[in-house]
């Protein structure tokens, strides 16, 4: 493989009720969004040079208003976009993924597969943190480990397995695995870099990083933040002198304060919020296609003898969910209907399906299994997506029509939804939840849903339960192929094969949606939904 130059973004080598739809559905119209967020996106690799060398910064003050509270500025846990957006303006990695979803260097100088199983790094030469002490090879090495030492950590269950990390000398090091990871390039773009003796296995509120900007002020409690330009930045300074973060659960406060002037940037939009935004002059309003799947996903750690142990059964309860209607109604047209087990953005999707409305079908599957007077427990994190309330009464209602009852349960946030995913805070059956994408790779996703065992099953690190032993050796071999064709054709069959499970009781992919001033330029959102901060000018 030829070793990549030393530059800042070059690539690197190598997913009603017939009375009740038109009427109720409509009025919740307001209340359901298309800008469904979870899951984390990094920034535009940083260019060569360093903050004496660069182009001047424009200065100015951007204002970020989120819809969930920013908890910290680390990304172990803490996975939704708008996040990750934030927090690699502080902390950055190895590698970063860019416009056209591939890998591209930041920290790294070089990221190179040396052999099958052991991939060989060096740091860049002129990488320093924000009080212009150097990053080490033992700062990548700590930051690695740690990441696998989280319990339910989001980025460590998307590798296959923990590489094993050796120092080579004092700018190199190698990554080496039991088995091929042809992706570790992009899984690499996850982990974020901090001092080591700062470091542990937990999120960061504040600290150093190597990243344009700097923690000037945090207050985690109420998700306010102030970031200001990193002066000792290693890269080209940003152009902005600082960026205020700010959280505001309520849409409509949200979209008052936009159109108002008191800030600049919103994200998590509904379709009705959009259509008002679209007619307001001084505002532009984002659209791109998303890497970001939401399901309805299944508890796989019933009992045999439970309904939702049964394939059918739980393809049954999919035929209930009009989702044209949602989609139409609700949504306005801004999501589409999954039509396979990963967003059809990602490199490596298939086809295996569609989802379909049949309540006839519905009723029809659940007596031939012997179902009768189902109950089922829905469980999601508030604000997980916009309007998730809403659209799961409008589910409920729906699944009510096929003799099947239906309990909400809303965990608050800060309510440990990780305690409830792992099956120690309660039983459930249905997980409303959102699986965000950083590399743009179908494999990532599979690996980190699908690629379950019996082993981090044991310790409850598998996604929902999920361990089918044919399907995750599937898996390995596709991470495992250096042959794209061949890779390809793998991940088709786990594809279908998974499909086939009804792992999910409806999914879709949400566009990415974001509202902003026309006063704010350079803002580029990418696929993964996510932006770089640095790049962002905010004019008078």
């Amino acid at each position: 493989m030829t070793t990549p130059q030393p530059t800042g973004d070059r690539p690197v080598p190598s997913a009603a009720r017939a009375t009740y739809a038109r009427r109720s559905v409509l009025s919740m119209g307001a209340l359901l969004g298309a800008g469904f967020l979870a899951s984390c996106a990094g920034p535009k690799a940083a260019t060569s040079g360093s903050a004496s060398g660069g182009s001047a910064a424009a200065g100015g003050t951007l204002t970020l208003t989120l819809n969930r509270n920013l908890v910290s500025l680390d990304n172990k846990l803490n996975q939704y976009d708008a996040a990750v957006t934030v927090q690699r303006a502080v902390r950055q990695a190895l590698t970063a993924i860019g416009a056209d979803l591939s890998p591209q260097l930041v920290l790294a100088q070089s990221f190179e597969q040396t052999s099958p199983t052991v991939w060989t790094v060096k740091l860049r030469s002129d990488i320093h943190y924000s009080d212009k002490s150097p990053v080490t090879v033992d700062d990548v090495g700590t930051a690695l480990k740690l990441y696998f030492q989280v319990p339910a950590g989001y980025v460590a269950s998307q590798f296959p397995e923990q590489p094993t990390f050796a120092k080579v000398d004092d700018t190199t090091f190698t990554l080496t695995t039991k088995s091929p990871v042809v992706t570790l390039n992009s899984l690499m773009s996850n982990i974020l870099i901090t001092p080591a003796k700062d470091n542990k296995p937990a999120e960061l509120g504040i600290g150093l990083g190597t990243g344009p900007f700097t923690i000037a002020k945090a207050d985690s409690g109420t998700g306010s933040y102030t970031l200001a330009r990193n002066a000792n930045y290693w890269g080209t300074p940003a152009k902005l002198d600082e960026v205020k973060v700010n959280y505001q659960e309520e849409e409509a406060s949200r979209v008052i304060a936009i159109t108002s002037g008191q800030t600049d940037v919103i994200d998590t939009i509904t379709p009705e919020s959009a259509a008002k935004l679209k007619t307001e002059s001084g505002i532009d309003l984002i659209e791109t296609a998303g890497t970001r799947l939401i399901h309805l996903f299944y508890n796989f750690r019933k009992p045999s003898s439970s309904p939702l142990a049964n394939p059918k059964v739980r393809e049954a309860l999919s035929h209930a969910i009009d989702h044209d209607s949602l989609i139409k109604a609700l949504m306005n047209g801004l999501v589409e209907s999954a039509t396979g087990v990963v967003p059809a953005t990602l490199s490596g999707y298939t086809k295996t399906g569609e989802y379909t409305f049949d309540k006839d079908k519905a009723k029809s599957m659940l007596a031939a299994e012997g179902v009768s007077n189902l109950s089922l427990r829905f469980i999601w994190e508030d604000s997980e997506f916009a309007g998730a309330s809403a659209v799961l009464e409008a589910i409920a209602q729906m699944l009510g029509d096929v003799g099947v009852k239906v309990e909400l349960k809303l965990i608050p946030k800060g309510g440990d939804i990780n305690a409830w995913r792992r099956g120690e805070a309660g039983d459930w059956d249905v997980l409303a939840n959102g699986y965000g994408n950083q590399t743009g790779l179908a494999l990532t996703n599979l690996q980190g849903q699908y690629g379950g065992t019996a082993a981090k099953e044991k310790t409850r690190d598998t996604y929902q339960g999920f361990v089918v032993p044919a399907i995750s050796n599937l898996l390995d071999q596709a991470g495992a192929e250096p042959d794209v064709t061949k890779r390809n054709a793998l991940l088709a069959t786990a594809q279908q094969d998974i499909w086939d499970l009804w792992p999910a009781m409806w999914a879709w992919t949400p566009k990415n949606v974001l509202a902003k001033r026309k006063r704010v330029q350079g803002l580029a959102l990418k696929a993964i939904n996510s932006y770089d901060l640095s790049t962002v000018t905010v004019s008078s």
